[in-house]
């Protein structure tokens, strides 16, 4: 009889639960901090004094993102710098100029402070979050504080790079060819 009562009172907390659990949940507030970075920025390197030349401009203007970024081990690290952008239309689109340090892969030495700028173009309207993106190899990406940058005009269309395509898509098919006539084959 105790089995039955242990069983019906589990039973009856389990259905409140989960009639009364997403009304719960809804009354929890979530809390974001913008600002606030990932664990790259805490353990391997620091975005800091992040600037940016203008909160407004132009497609086809240019758009300087600047700082330093601060080594908090002691090892050297290979990473690279670009820039991450969150918008509010379906946009997305900036075209890198000029990157200092120069190269898509620089060294950062251990315990350094390594000054940056990144150089880009607008290519379509909108309201977009701009952030520093540094990406360290075998850790991730880290993002700067960020901004907002508001862009206006027509949006910018760039020519497809066919000839591009046409090159990497001979270049995999050369790859398969190699795979495959270098591959026993296999009954299964």
């Amino acid at each position: 009889m105790v089995d039955k009562k242990i069983f019906v009172v589990a039973l009856s907390v389990v259905l409140a639960l989960g009639t009364l659990g997403p009304s719960l949940a809804q009354m929890v507030q979530t809390a974001e901090a913008h600002g606030v970075q990932a664990q790259l920025q805490s353990r391997f390197v620091k975005i800091e004094d992040e600037t940016f030349n203008r909160q407004s401009l132009n497609t086809g203007e240019e758009l300087v993102l600047s700082g330093k970024f601060v080594s908090l081990v002691e090892r050297d690290l290979r990473g690279w710098n670009s820039i991450f952008s969150e918008s509010t239309n379906a946009g997305n689109r900036w075209e890198i100029l000029a990157r200092s340090p120069p190269g898509n892969v620089f060294v950062i030495p251990g315990n350094s402070v390594i000054d940056y700028e990144i150089r880009a173009k607008a290519l379509e309207p909108g309201v977009y979050h701009v952030h520093t993106q540094l990406n360290v190899a075998s850790v991730g990406p880290g993002l700067g504080p960020g901004q907002t940058v508001v862009v206006s005009g027509e949006p910018i269309l760039k020519p497809i790079p066919y000839t591009n395509i046409m090159y990497q898509s001979i270049i995999i098919a050369v790859g398969y060819v190699i795979t495959f006539a270098t591959r026993p084959w296999q009954v299964i």
